[in-house]
């Protein structure tokens, strides 16, 4: 069995996973969007999140009656700290990546390198990390990143295990599903004593309590990565992050990706 395939067992029978992994996510709380009744039974795993959570614009800043940026991103971590240990994670070491939120996209070739190097310190047996699915130009820039740092590092590269995050679904989001025609989802149905404890983790996330209140806590789902094209659309029609004012349309992401692919010497597949 595939290093992936044997992880995606254990978390399908809820056995601890003793193998080191790298969780990489866009945000604070993506993490427990995607493997909150999970990140407990890991035993030796890295969080490394993209940004700190607090867009440099301002906007989330003042909605939420903060006067400074670094305000911001101390009550968004304060917040995960509460979250993990809710969700009995305490264990997880933690890391920035240090990208702007809502702009990795700017600057995906820096991202990968600093992927890659966090796998060659670490040496994981596999990433934990977002799909492709156009949901939000950060959760887009960690799929690229991980997929273009473990192209680089060949044979020596971990295994690519996506959790669920969000994509447009009709006039609205999708959510703890992946975009239909990828490779096959392993799905955990939670018992009530592991919603509740995933429930006890998205609220403590205070500051995204309204964008919170859309993920359900009955299942989560991952699997093994499928190959990605990241100069093509993630799916046809309008990307669900092209309907926010987050500044930024599919095609410019896709043009970035482009040149960072270029950048690294990795041709598309």
């Amino acid at each position: 069995m595939s290093t992936a395939g044997t992880i995606l067992a254990a978390l399908s029978r809820r056995a601890p996973i003793t193998a080191r992994v790298i969780v990489i996510a866009a945000h604070p709380d993506d993490e427990t969007i995607g493997l909150g009744a999970t990140v407990a039974r890991f035993r030796d795993a890295l969080l490394a999140h993209v940004t700190d959570g607090a867009p440099r614009d301002g906007r989330d800043m003042r909605a939420h009656g903060f006067s400074t940026l670094a305000a911001y991103a101390a009550a968004r971590e304060r917040e995960l700290t509460a979250a993990l240990a809710a969700g009995g994670a305490v264990r997880l070491r933690r890391a920035r990546l240090g990208f702007p939120d809502g702009e990795a996209w700017r600057d995906l070739a820096g991202l990968a390198r600093r992927v890659r190097d966090l796998i060659r310190a670490e040496r994981p047996a596999a990433l934990f990390v977002h799909p492709y699915e156009g949901g939000h130009p950060d959760h887009d820039a960690a799929a690229f990143a991980a997929h273009a740092a473990c192209r680089m590092r060949g044979d020596r590269a971990p295994a690519l295990i996506e959790m669920t995050s969000y994509y447009k679904e009709g006039a609205g989001r999708a959510t703890g599903s992946f975009l239909p025609g990828g490779t096959a989802a392993v799905s955990l149905v939670l018992n009530r004593h592991e919603r509740r404890r995933k429930r006890a983790m998205l609220d403590c996330f205070a500051t995204q309590r309204a964008v919170l209140a859309g993920f359900a806590t009955a299942v989560e789902r991952y699997r093994a990565a499928p190959d990605y094209d990241f100069t093509r659309p993630p799916h046809p029609g309008r990307l669900y992050y092209e309907g926010e004012a987050w500044g930024i349309a599919g095609a410019l992401w896709r043009e970035r990706a482009a040149v960072a692919l270029a950048e690294l010497g990795l041709a598309a597949p």
